[in-house]
């Protein structure tokens, strides 16, 4: 168990307004006026506007904490709605975090909300972080993942992580330089790698439980929240694991690695070329990939392109693209993944491949798998949902 002191001063006194609005949290043995003049006073990050995010925002936001800002550069899709609460069916297609905004506003018009509609790269990670006095990463990308961590570790401040998979979820509170005398860890001292491509399928392909996102991430928010006010003891040091079917918690000890690098010199480069890309095994711009305009192109002089839908059946349902093969990316993987392969190098008869699935990530897995047994493979940039935007705006979104 590790117990920490208030992250955040104490600030400025309350207004009768707020002390009505907080009357419950100002009983609370552990948070009390200090601890809520304390969350007026914080400047807390929430990246990611999505299933974690959602919970987390709400929460946060109706606990007072004065100043939140949103990283996010996605719009509000209706396959959203499942599980990120904080939107609704009047968002469809705006930012997400345009969205979170209002919901906040609504939840507690005392909060301040900064936008940051932009994707995190090692050029700008620093930036936004800086200024804020922890930082939640609620997003399902590895690099991203990384990146959050590493430049909270750069910066000082803590990171409250939490990730889900179909049923099962994970939380942690990870800071690299916490006050001395208690033993700093980093979401890279307990995953020192990412697993292998394709071996973590995104929830796209994977599923979630929606309900489990207002689980994990109302953990997160209550990490930060203590964090903040110095009340009980932190996940810093420990790992809680959620198993939504069986109904347990169950927590793992971690620490730091001694022989992990500074990560400093990782937080170099810029946009797509940036080295967490290449960490996590992620295609980069290296002439495997094509673009949807590019697609459309050979399909209209005539060429008829070989395109490998490689979305699931009830996806090429909502959204087909005519005359693509359709076998889900899962066929590429365990013991059918050569057959499936030997089936695509026949029909593609020495030709290109155009892999395509909702967003790029299943596409570009495929593609890869299929370069390596000779094929002249290219991921589809930004999939099905890039058709719709740029060439087919008729095309379902979902």
């Amino acid at each position: 168990m590790t117990t920490l002191p208030p992250l955040v001063g104490t600030g400025r006194e309350l207004s009768r307004a707020e002390l009505v609005r907080y009357a419950r949290h100002l009983v609370l043995p552990g948070v009390g006026p200090a601890g809520q003049r304390r969350l007026a006073n914080a400047r807390v990050l929430v990246v990611g506007a999505g299933g974690l995010g959602s919970p987390i925002l709400l929460y946060l936001a109706a606990a007072g904490v004065g100043t939140l800002g949103i990283v996010d550069d996605d719009v509000v899709e209706a396959s959203n709605l499942q599980r990120q609460v904080v939107h609704g069916v009047s968002d469809l297609g705006l930012p997400k975090t345009a969205s979170a905004r209002a919901a906040v506003a609504e939840v507690n018009p005392h909060v301040e909300v900064v936008e940051h509609r932009a994707r995190l790269t090692t050029a700008n990670a620093l930036d936004v972080l800086s200024g804020y006095d922890l930082v939640l990463d609620g997003t399902d990308a590895f690099a991203t993942r990384y990146l959050v961590s590493d430049a909270a570790e750069v910066l000082g401040i803590p990171c409250v992580w939490g990730a889900i998979y179909r049923f099962t979820g994970q939380v942690a509170t990870f800071w690299g330089a916490p006050p001395a005398g208690v033993d700093g860890v980093t979401y890279r001292d307990v995953f020192p790698a990412p697993p292998p491509p394709g071996a973590s399928p995104d929830c796209a392909a994977g599923g979630v439980l929606g309900a489990m996102c207002g689980t994990v991430g109302s953990v997160m928010a209550t990490e930060a929240i203590k964090l903040v006010t110095g009340a009980g003891d932190t996940l810093l040091g420990r790992l809680a694991v959620y198993d939504a079917l069986a109904l347990t918690w169950r927590q793992l000890t971690v620490g730091p690695d001694p022989a992990r690098e500074p990560v400093a010199a990782l937080l170099t480069g810029t946009g797509d070329a940036d080295p967490y890309v290449a960490f996590c095994g992620l295609p980069s711009a290296d002439g495997a990939t094509v673009t949807v305009a590019e697609l459309a192109a050979l399909r209209a002089d005539g060429s008829e392109p070989v395109v490998l839908d490689v979305r699931e059946p009830w996806e090429v349902e909502l959204a087909a693209l005519p005359g693509a093969r359709v076998a889900p990316s899962g066929t590429f993987e365990g013991d059918g993944a050569a057959a499936a392969v030997d089936e695509v190098v026949v029909r593609a008869a020495g030709r290109p491949v155009h892999v395509l699935c909702k967003s790029g990530a299943r596409s570009a897995r495929v593609a890869r798998r299929l370069r390596d047994a000779g094929v002249d493979a290219r991921s589809v940039a930004g999939g099905i949902l890039a058709w719709a935007h740029e060439v087919d705006e008729t095309m379902p979104v979902y």
